[in-house]
């Protein structure tokens, strides 16, 4: 199948210590804390889904073999024996990838699965091997985010850090190998590549018109399972 015509690969950041959710951390990774009895992960690999996504991968380091396990070899889990932050695990990955451009979704934050369909939207602004595109979500439709806002949304879809539409980044971008091509050896955050489009022009961004939920906390966990009636 064509490369443009075949749903991009999604990348799962799955690796972290989940140190604010503790204590339900304690004992398992946070990709794996249920929200109304479904575990984090599969609300962002169910709205994935909805949408056309079959090929999923992910990273691990704390608990990874519960990751493992829970998928039963279903899911292929790159484990890293030092954590190498967002952008280092993506670029661990790049072989492993079959599509470029392809998705990279953080495991703690969701919209219910058929409330929207970002991702498509997401695949049409991508027109360029250097752009980056965001999804982004207004404040109000957010909930357990602490911040007011990541970025604004200008009227042209385009990224900035202060002109138009405050907004938060939802945990997923729509990238292609070519942003890494100058990133730093060893661990580093996906931000660097994010501000380096920033500057370029090349970040954009796509509106969620779905409820948003960011599980990073257990207060986070209870209003989520509040709202979803749980």
């Amino acid at each position: 199948m064509d490369r443009q015509a075949r749903f991009p690969d999604v990348m799962l950041l799955a690796a972290g210590l989940g140190t604010r959710l503790r204590p339900l951390t304690d004992t398992m990774p946070k990709p794996l804390i249920e929200v109304a009895g479904t575990p984090l992960i599969e609300r962002v690999m169910a709205g994935a889904r909805h949408e056309g996504a079959t090929r999923f991968l992910a990273n691990g380091h704390y608990r990874a073999e519960q990751l493992l396990a829970h998928f039963g070899g279903l899911l292929k889990v790159n484990r890293e024996p030092e954590l190498l932050g967002t952008g280092g695990g993506v670029r661990a990955v790049l072989p492993m990838l079959a599509s470029d451009p392809f998705f990279v979704m953080n495991a703690d934050a969701f919209w219910p699965a058929g409330a929207d369909r970002p991702l498509e939207r997401m695949r049409a602004r991508h027109d360029g091997a250097d752009r980056i595109v965001l999804l982004c979500v207004p404040p109000a439709r957010a909930t357990g985010f602490a911040r007011s806002h990541d970025f604004c949304l200008d009227p042209h879809g385009r990224v900035t850090r202060d002109y138009g539409a405050p907004v938060i980044y939802a945990g997923v971008a729509l990238l292609g190998r070519a942003p890494f091509a100058q990133a730093p050896e060893g661990a580093f955050s996906l931000n660097l590549l994010f501000e380096a489009a920033l500057e370029r022009e090349d970040l954009l961004g796509v509106m969620l018109d779905a409820p948003w939920f960011h599980v990073g906390t257990p207060e986070a966990l209870i209003a989520a399972e509040r709202a979803l009636g749980a």
